[in-house]
């Protein structure tokens, strides 16, 4: 099985960048890849996700014209481009993998895949 491993976290003040990498032992050429996040105390939330050819993406309203999600099959990354970030950004950012077609993009459920996560702080 593919394992997924996430980098570029860190610690960014209010309307500074991030790019996250996520690196996968195995072709993600198949997957629908998607980006999830976690706040202390709360649910694991949708936050991106690309399709397995990169031709759809989606984005929770949260981060739209915020972030940019992208993948490189050849390479078996995805990314996530984090611009004008919030201290409300702040959490665990998960990199997770789908065999289901984006319409079920958005629901972790989906997911059979994940990285353990990468610690994304935004002061403020």
């Amino acid at each position: 099985q593919v394992q997924l491993v996430e980098a570029g976290g860190g610690l960014v003040q209010a309307g500074g960048s991030l790019r996250l990498s996520c690196a996968a032992s195995g072709r993600i050429s198949v997957y629908t890849m998607g980006w999830f996040r976690q706040a202390p105390g709360k649910e694991r939330d949708f936050v991106a996700a690309i399709s397995p050819m990169g031709d759809s993406t989606a984005y929770a309203d949260s981060v739209k014209g915020r972030f940019t999600i992208s993948r490189d099959n050849a390479k078996n990354t995805l990314n996530l481009q984090m611009n004008s970030l919030k201290p409300e950004d702040t959490a665990v950012y998960y990199c997770a993998a789908s065999l289901y077609s984006m319409p079920y993009a958005e629901s972790r459920n989906y997911y059979n895949i994940w990285g353990r996560g990468t610690q994304v702080t935004v002061s403020s």
